[in-house]
């Protein structure tokens, strides 16, 4: 009786510990479904000054300039950003999508720039927008040329300010 017991309980621990990985994989394959679409950009910096104050040019102090001038003298326009990704699993889906992980190349005005890996699961609800963040770092100078007044420009506009630029 009690192997018998011991059989079944070793039985029921497979198929729960089985229906859970279903589950996962269902929740997985499951993302296939889901839309995704960049909504912002968020905590821009550009050598360490904060764009969210900055609308253009003329906002810069006369030391944020001559910092900005100093980054792109030294061959370095270290720009980071978070960009929030909506992904939104439609409400008709019986069941969560799950994101584990996700390659992404950052596109500044068409122009390639960086890769990287998300690595932080995700789970998507049916019908609830979830954010995604995405933080990043790149040296415009290594993409965009040394231009101190065309690299605060395109930061500026990845930033939400100034003339349109396009992040994808």
């Amino acid at each position: 009786a009690r192997a018998r017991h011991a059989t079944m309980a070793a039985l029921l621990c497979v198929t729960v510990v089985g229906l859970a990985g279903c589950q996962a994989l269902r929740e997985v394959a499951n993302l296939r479904s889901v839309e995704f679409a960049i909504d912002r950009v968020a905590e821009p910096q550009l050598a360490g000054i904060d764009l969210r104050r900055v609308d253009s040019y003329r906002d810069l102090s006369a030391s944020d300039v001559l910092r900005l001038t100093r980054a792109a003298a030294t061959g370095e326009m270290p720009l980071s950003f978070t960009i929030l990704v909506d992904a939104e699993n439609p409400a008709d889906n019986d069941v969560a999508a799950r994101l584990v992980t996700m390659d992404w190349t950052l596109l500044l005005n068409e122009t390639e720039t960086i890769r990287g890996r998300f690595d932080s699961t995700v789970r998507l609800e049916p019908g609830t927008p979830t954010t995604v963040p995405i933080p990043i770092e790149l040296d415009l100078v290594r993409f965009f040329g040394d231009n101190a007044r065309d690299l605060i420009d395109l930061a500026l506009a990845v930033a939400g300010q100034g003339d349109p630029q396009t992040v994808t």
